[in-house]
């Protein structure tokens, strides 16, 4: 049967490090909202969209259209359907790069 000191020390030393750990939690959640601070500061200043919300805003406009990986790919066909467009093909010449403006012929 433990001893009453060494349950104590055992009980000591778990809230020690439960401490220790919820500062640690504290501190990370207080830096990310530093540098959010921050990155707000300097889109107000700059006059530009915040990083994170134009990270955000592409990965919702690809996942919209079936790009990432785990999307229904039923609905992702029938629409990449829709988007092909069939053109004639024709060449196009640039004849100011041709010596004297002629064409060739």
């Amino acid at each position: 049967m433990p001893s009453l000191f060494s349950r104590i020390l055992r009980f000591a030393l778990r809230l020690v490090l439960g401490l220790f750990a919820a500062v640690f939690a504290l501190s990370l959640l207080l830096a990310a909202l530093v540098v959010l601070a921050i990155s707000l500061l300097a889109s107000l200043i700059t006059g530009r969209k915040p990083k994170p919300a134009m990270v955000f805003g592409r990965f919702q406009r690809f996942s919209s259209q079936r790009m990432w990986p785990g999307g229904s790919s039923a609905t992702g066909s029938a629409a990449r359907a829709h988007d092909v467009v069939d053109v004639e093909v024709r060449e196009v010449r640039d004849d100011k790069r041709l010596p004297g403006g002629q064409a060739d012929g």
